[in-house]
């Protein structure tokens, strides 16, 4: 069975408008065409009910944000994570490129050992495939962790830090600012982001010069670090969903896995971000709420700008 497709609405804005200065309100829209090539359907949705969010502004929000995000997902494969019928309801994932696709969107063709079967991923390098998947209502947009250049290699290293209750947001920020520690000992600079959700990410990047076994157990040895220096950590699978402990997954970094990109919006019902966050952030008190579709473009900072060309190797002299 297949969705019936909504009756489309287009838009027109001035294609000279600068995506932050963009604000697309249903009431106004007229005709988009000279703006993107996207054909917009049905705006009026309430995507995030407790806010009363349409899915107008989640495509506005991914106009302006744009600038910021659209690198991080530049050549890499794309899982969206759709809730056609707002965050209330049952979303899904789509790793596959959907039906009508435009003919514009460009995509990346690899067997899939899960599938067992090829899978034509979705990639964003421009606006246009952003408010495309914007318009799917794909909340969320999930990167892997290497680009399609180099599918086995990674360039992005993860230290996704997991909590369960009832481990707090301190604790969390508490277990990042020891991984801090013990990273800047040996001379990496690492990123920090909120998850979006409970957890915080802390990425490296590093050359193209390891494969994912590798970078797994990079991470697995520092999660084992982590274990013996608090009693919250975990360092192993089996013991990640013990009640009070905050595990290290290392298991993300595995070929074809993701990460929720930078900037993406979550499936929550007060429109969180993941959030790029500047270290001295970190703090006691501070809150994944603090950071969702109403204040993120109040950032003035990136604190991410220039990750992509920080690329650092990861043997300790």
């Amino acid at each position: 069975m297949h969705r019936k497709e909504p009756q489309e609405s287009k838009v027109t804005l001035r294609r000279n408008l600068h995506p932050q200065e963009l604000f697309i309100n249903p009431i106004d829209i007229i005709n988009m065409d000279q703006l993107t090539k996207v054909s917009f359907t049905n705006l009026e949705k309430i995507l995030f009910p407790e806010q009363g969010l349409k899915k107008s502004r989640v495509i506005e929000y991914y106009i302006r944000i744009a600038p910021r995000m659209l690198g991080f997902l530049e050549n890499r494969p794309i899982v969206m994570n759709r809730y056609p019928d707002g965050v209330d309801s049952e979303g899904f994932y789509e790793k596959d490129r959907p039906m009508g696709i435009p003919d514009w969107v460009k995509t990346f063709k690899k067997y899939s050992e899960t599938a067992q079967r090829e899978i034509n991923y979705v990639i964003c390098n421009d606006l246009d495939t952003l408010i495309w998947m914007a318009n799917l209502a794909s909340i969320e947009i999930n990167i892997t962790l290497s680009t399609i250049d180099d599918y086995d290699t990674p360039d992005l290293v993860l230290f996704d830090i997991d909590p369960e209750p009832p481990c707090s947001f301190d604790d969390v920020i508490n277990v990042a600012l020891l991984l801090k520690e013990k990273l800047d000992e040996l001379n990496f600079r690492s990123f920090v982001k909120t998850s979006g959700k409970k957890g915080l990410h802390v990425v490296l990047p590093v050359i193209k010069s390891y494969n994912f076994r590798q970078t797994r157990e990079f991470v697995h040895q520092f999660g084992k670090f982590l274990a013996r220096e608090s009693d919250l950590v975990v360092s192993e699978f089996r013991n990640s969903r013990d009640p009070g402990t905050i595990f290290i997954d290392y298991l993300q970094n595995t070929r074809g896995k993701t990460m929720i990109a930078p900037y993406s919006l979550r499936a929550e019902p007060k429109a969180t971000v993941s959030t790029p966050l500047e270290w001295k952030e970190l703090k006691k008190g501070l809150r994944p709420e603090e950071f969702n579709i109403n204040t993120i473009l109040k950032r003035k900072n990136d604190p991410w700008e220039g990750l992509l060309e920080n690329r650092q190797a990861l043997e300790v002299e």
